[in-house]
């Protein structure tokens, strides 16, 4: 199965150092990453309180440092991905009790059904190779994350 991730994230969607402190300003962050990297783009206030809102149904946390947070918001074309390393781990009440300092939000059409589910599961999948994350902690820039994100290493999983 394909690890690559290019149908998901762009460059744009990816920031390394983002400094939210909460998770409060995290999902006003990537509201505002959403609303500025993404075509047509959503409202900045309506992704934050999308993520929020789902967030409080259950931590996305998913332990190693790791958090998924996902909704899914009208007036989506399609289903993106933003990928997050903050700038200093924060508690996102994780099933492990670990801070969270990488971030994968997912945002998805409100009829994207089974492929939203599918998008997760790829991504869960990706996110619980240890190798990979440790890859993505140590990657110096925003390319450099995108590049390890759009790599297919179907090959290295043999």
């Amino acid at each position: 199965m394909s690890t690559d991730l290019s149908d998901l994230v762009s460059p744009d969607l990816v920031v390394v150092g983002l400094p939210a402190t909460t998770k409060k300003a995290l999902f006003q962050q990537l509201g505002s990453l959403a609303a500025a990297a993404t075509s047509p783009a959503p409202d900045a206030r309506a992704v934050a309180e999308a993520l929020a809102a789902r967030e409080k149904q259950g931590s996305t946390g998913f332990g190693a440092g790791i958090a998924l947070p996902h909704a899914r918001l009208p007036g989506l074309p399609r289903i993106v991905a933003m990928v997050a390393r903050l700038a200093q781990p924060i508690d996102m009440g994780a099933v492990d009790d670990q801070p969270v300092d990488v971030i994968v939000a997912l945002l998805s059409p409100p009829d994207a059904g089974a492929a939203h589910l599918k998008a997760l599961a790829r991504v869960a999948r990706r996110f619980r190779d240890p190798r990979f994350v440790a890859k993505v902690r140590g990657a110096g820039s925003r390319d450099a994350v995108y590049a390890l994100l759009t790599a297919d290493e179907t090959r290295d999983a043999a």
